[in-house]
C-alpha cells in the first residue's frame, strides 16, 4: 500500500520527500505509521523501475531537496493498480481506504464501479471475527461484553459502508439511488 500511496499522491503533483511522507502519514499514519526506513527504499525502488523521477533542487536553506514526480510509466502503473487491485486491497479495511483515496484518478466510471462492486460483494459475504461450529457469531448471541462490542461496531460500520457503496454505484452508473433503509437497532 505504501507504493500505491506514493504513486497516488505524486499523480496529483510533484512533492518533496518530506511532503510526501506527511501526506501518507495523514492518510494512514494513525493505523500504519510510515517510517523513513520503509518510505525511502520504496521511493528508490520506484525510481529504479522508472515509475518516479527524482531531481535535486536547492532547498529554502542550505540543504538541497529532492523533488519527486510521476513518470508516464508511473501514471500507467497507478491506473493499472487501481483498475485491478489485489484481493487484500479489497478485503482489508485500511488498504481499501487507501485504494479509495486514489480511485478518483481512474478516468472511466465503469472501472471505478467495478472496484466498488468487488468491495460490495466482499461485504455482503457473511463473516464475523468469531465462529462457532463454522457459523459466524452475531452480536446478539455473544455473551462476552467486549466481543459483543466489536461485533456491534463492525456491523454498524459495515451497514454504513454498504449504504455508501449503493449510493456511489448508482451515481457512477447514472441511476437514482434507492431509498435508504432505516438503521438497524443495536
Amino acid at each position: 500500500m505504501l507504493e500505491l500511496s506514493i504513486l497516488g499522491f505524486l499523480y496529483e503533483k510533484p512533492l518533496h520527500g518530506y511532503e510526501l511522507k506527511e501526506r501518507i502519514h495523514g492518510l494512514s499514519g494513525h493505523v500504519r505509521p510510515v517510517s523513513d526506513g520503509a518510505l525511502y527504499p520504496a521511493i528508490t525502488r520506484l525510481v529504479k523501475n522508472g515509475l518516479v523521477d527524482s531531481r535535486t533542487e536547492p532547498g529554502a536553506s542550505a540543504a538541497p531537496r529532492r523533488t519527486l514526480s510521476l513518470t508516464a510509466d508511473g501514471r500507467r502503473e497507478l491506473l493499472a493498480r487501481l483498475r485491478a487491485p489485489k484481493d487484500a486491497e479489497i478485503t482489508d479495511g485500511q488498504r481499501f481506504f487507501t485504494l479509495l483515496s486514489f480511485l478518483g484518478h481512474l478516468p472511466d466510471p465503469a472501472d471505478q464501479a467495478a472496484v466498488l462492486r468487488r468491495r460490495q460483494e466482499f461485504l455482503n459475504t457473511p463473516a464475523s471475527f468469531f465462529y462457532e461450529d463454522g457459523t459466524p457469531v452475531v452480536a446478539e448471541r455473544e455473551p462476552d461484553l467486549f466481543r459483543r462490542g466489536m461485533l456491534r461496531i463492525a456491523r454498524a460500520t459495515g451497514t454504513a459502508e454498504k449504504a455508501w457503496l449503493t449510493e456511489a454505484l448508482a451515481e457512477l452508473e447514472g441511476r437514482e439511488p434507492p431509498d435508504p433503509e432505516p438503521p438497524e437497532t443495536p
